[in-house]
C-alpha cells in the first residue's frame, strides 16, 4: 500500500544529509535491538543517532560508512539516549533494515535534492 500523496513543498521541508558514521555502541537500554550511533556530518557537526540495525550489520562494519539521515527533526528521547537525526533505511523481506547510502562516497553534510 502506498502512502497518501504530499506536495513538493512537503518533500523540501525534509533535510537530508550525508554522513560518515564514527562511532557504534551497543544500546542495551532499548526495546528493540539497537545501536547508539555518532556520525559526522562535516559543516553541520555530529550527531547522534539510534538506529534498529543489528541484523544485518556489525559495530566493527559499520565504522566509516556513509549514509543519508534526516538531520531536522526534533531530538528524540529513546530510554536514556536523546537521537539527533533519523538515519535513512529501508525494510527487507524478513523486516531486517538496510541502511541508504551513496552509490559513491561524497563530502559529509551534502544536501539531497
Amino acid at each position: 500500500m502506498t502512502k497518501p500523496e504530499i506536495t513538493w513543498a512537503d518533500f523540501e521541508k525534509l533535510d537530508i544529509r550525508t554522513g560518515t558514521i564514527t562511532a557504534v555502541e551497543d544500546f542495551p537500554l532499548a526495546k528493540n535491538p539497537a545501536y547508539q550511533l555518532e556520525i559526522d556530518f562535516g559543516e553541520l557537526g555530529t550527531k547522534k543517532s539510534s538506529a534498529q540495525i543489528t541484523e544485518l550489520y556489525t559495530k566493527e562494519n559499520l565504522v566509516g560508512t556513509q549514509i543519508l539521515a534526516v538531520v531536522n527533526f526534533p531530538k528524540k528521547q529513546i530510554a536514556n539516549f536523546m537521537s539527533e537525526c533519523l538515519v535513512l533505511g529501508i525494510y527487507g523481506k524478513n523486516k531486517e533494515v538496510i541502511l541508504v547510502s551513496p552509490a559513491q562516497k561524497v563530502q559529509n553534510g551534502l544536501c539531497l535534492g
